[in-house]
C-alpha cells in the first residue's frame, strides 16, 4: 500500500509540475482578433422599410431547396411556419404594437422582420462544429452545411448567437436546416431565390461591400422624400423603382454585431423590438478558440485534470492495517 501512495503523489507532484510548466509556455489567454469578412463576400440586403408581408421569399426558399410545407393552423391549408426550421430556412415575422394603424410605427404601429441564417464573418457554428460539417466560403464568405460530414452532435445549435441551424428530429440519422444562400444556385448563375422574387427590393443581393454602401446612402436620406431602389441583384439587371424613403433607424444591423455579419438589415422599428437583440461586436469564436487552445495546448487542461483526479484519488486511500 506504501508503494500506491507514493505512486500517487509522484503522479500528484508530476502532473501538477507538468500543468504549472505548461502554462508559462503558453502564457495568458488572449483573444484573437474577429475574422475578417472575404473581400468578394456575397450577402443579402434586408430593408423592413419595403417589405409587405407577402411571404413570396419563404416560398420561393421552400421550393428551391426542396423543402416541404409546415403547419400551423389546424386546417393545414397552406404553409404557415411561425420560426425557422430544419425545413424553413427563412421566415418573415410582424412586429405588432397598440393600435396597429401605421406601418413601421414602433408605438402603435406593425413591421415586419426577416429571420434566417446571418452568415457571419466570424460564424460559431463553425468554430464549434468537430467534424467541419460547417464551412465557411473563403471567395464567397457563404456559411454552407455538409449533411454527409454531420455527426448530429447539435453544436452549431447552441453556438449561434441567432438561433438559426436547426435540428431535424425526424431524420433517423440526424441532420441540420439552415439557409445556404442558395449557394447550389450560384454555378448556373442565379443567385438567392428570396431577392430574386421579392417584388419591393426589400431582399437585395449581391457584394456584401456594395450593399453596405447602398445601406448607407439609404441612411443619409431624407424621410418622407423619394429615392430609387433596386430589386434583386445590386448590380445586376436593372429592376429599379421609385419610392418614399422610410424613417430609418440609424443603425445598420450586422455591420459590427458579433464581427460583422453577411446579412445586414435596415429598419424604421428598434432592432431590439423586431427580435434582434443587442449583441457585442466582439464574436464568440475569437474568445472561444483562444480559451480551448490555451487550455489544451501543452497538454495543460489534461494534465491539471489528472492532477485533481489524482489528488481525490489519494485522498480516498485507506491507509494500509499493518500502519494503524
Amino acid at each position: 500500500m506504501t508503494s500506491r501512495r507514493n505512486f500517487l503523489k509522484g503522479t500528484l507532484a508530476g502532473g501538477a509540475a507538468a500543468a504549472a510548466v505548461s502554462v508559462s509556455v503558453s502564457g495568458p489567454a488572449c483573444a484573437r482578433d474577429n475574422n475578417p469578412q472575404p473581400e468578394g463576400a456575397l450577402g443579402l440586403l434586408y430593408d423592413a422599410t419595403l417589405c409587405v408581408g407577402c411571404k413570396a421569399c419563404v416560398a420561393a426558399c421552400k421550393e428551391v431547396n426542396g423543402n416541404p410545407a409546415e403547419f400551423s393552423t389546424s386546417e393545414q391549408l397552406w404553409d404557415t411556419p411561425l420560426d425557422t426550421t430544419a425545413k424553413t430556412f427563412n421566415v418573415i415575422k410582424m412586429f405588432r404594437s397598440g393600435t396597429m394603424e401605421t406601418k413601421d410605427d414602433p408605438d402603435n404601429g406593425y413591421a415586419f422582420m426577416k429571420t434566417s441564417c446571418l452568415h457571419c464573418n466570424d460564424p460559431s457554428c463553425v468554430s464549434a462544429c468537430p467534424v467541419s460539417a460547417m464551412t465557411k466560403d473563403p471567395v464567397t464568405g457563404i456559411v454552407g452545411y455538409d449533411a454527409d460530414a454531420c455527426i448530429g452532435c447539435r453544436y452549431c445549435v447552441a453556438a449561434c448567437p441567432f438561433g438559426i441551424p436547426k435540428y431535424d428530429y425526424s431524420s433517423a440519422t440526424g441532420k441540420i436546416g439552415k439557409c445556404e444562400l442558395c449557394r447550389h444556385r450560384l454555378p448556373e448563375g442565379k443567385y438567392a431565390a428570396c431577392a430574386e422574387v421579392c417584388p419591393t427590393g426589400a431582399t437585395l443581393y449581391g457584394k456584401v461591400s456594395d450593399l453596405k454602401a447602398e445601406a448607407e446612402r439609404r441612411l443619409s436620406l431624407k424621410p418622407g422624400t423619394k429615392t430609387v431602389f433596386q430589386r434583386g441583384q445590386l448590380g445586376g439587371k436593372d429592376q429599379s423603382y421609385e419610392n418614399v424613403v422610410g424613417h430609418y433607424v440609424q443603425h445598420v444591423y450586422g455591420e459590427k454585431e458579433v464581427g460583422g455579419t453577411q446579412v445586414i438589415k435596415l429598419s424604421a422599428v428598434p432592432f431590439e423590438k423586431v427580435g434582434h437583440k443587442p449583441l457585442p461586436e466582439r464574436s464568440a469564436s475569437s474568445k472561444s478558440e483562444t480559451l480551448q487552445h490555451t487550455l489544451y495546448g501543452g497538454l495543460v487542461m489534461p494534465l491539471a485534470v489528472l492532477g485533481v483526479m489524482t489528488y481525490f484519488a489519494k485522498r480516498n486511500v485507506k491507509p494500509d492495517d499493518d500502519e494503524l
